[in-house]
């Protein structure tokens, strides 16, 4: 795929598009490490609530845990994303493309375990199992754009194909026809489970 923005696009591991609020959870990738997969999840604190800044709060460990009662599940957690795309389509980056964010937990694709060593991930704000909105879905195809742009990306799954079991998220609210329909990657890059599920909407 040609690139449809030049280099500036990017400083360093930041994408100049987004709106940058570093996290302090992360930390070098391995040696040699590959960095050819996206990994897609929701979040949403509390659950189902949107546009507050909570979850910008977690992955920075600045969350009042006593805030409220779900909070005392999560208490504790160090957690980051590269990426969080808000309801509105907003674009967030937290931590270097470059560098290993703590978002895959226990994890295997593409016979490689532990995937926050090679993989990006990008957070939507949602509750697993409900739609996404369109704002997000442009916001998507063009982050999966820039990255193809700057890494050797060759595969995109959800969290819960990565661990499963284990993680339901983004769940099956998220239409991946419409992500596949929207860019020109292969099928070959997409999970098996969801290739061809359902036509893409508009």
């Amino acid at each position: 795929m040609q690139p449809e923005t030049p280099a500036e696009a990017w400083a360093g591991g930041w994408l100049e598009a987004a709106r940058h609020c570093p996290s302090p959870n992360h930390g070098p990738r391995p040696a040699g490490a590959l960095i050819d997969l996206i990994v897609l999840h929701s979040i949403s604190l509390p659950p189902g609530v949107y546009g507050g800044p909570e979850v910008e709060q977690l992955f920075t460990n600045a969350l009042d845990w006593d805030a409220h009662p779900y909070f005392g599940q999560i208490r504790g957690m160090e957690v980051s994303a590269h990426f969080f795309i808000r309801r509105t389509g907003e674009l967030v980056q937290f931590v270097d493309a470059d560098a290993r964010a703590w978002h895959a937990g226990a994890s295997s694709w593409r016979g490689r375990e532990n995937c926050n060593d090679d993989s990006i991930g990008i957070e939507l704000e949602g509750l697993e199992g409900e739609p996404f909105e369109a704002a997000q879905y442009a916001t998507l195809s063009q982050l999966c754009r820039r990255l193809q742009e700057r890494y050797p990306v060759t595969h995109i799954a959800g969290h819960e194909h990565i661990a499963p079991g284990r993680k339901q998220d983004p769940g099956p609210g998220f239409d991946w026809a419409r992500l596949q329909h929207e860019l020109p990657w292969s099928s070959a890059c997409f999970p098996d489970a969801v290739t061809g599920a359902n036509p893409p909407t508009a």
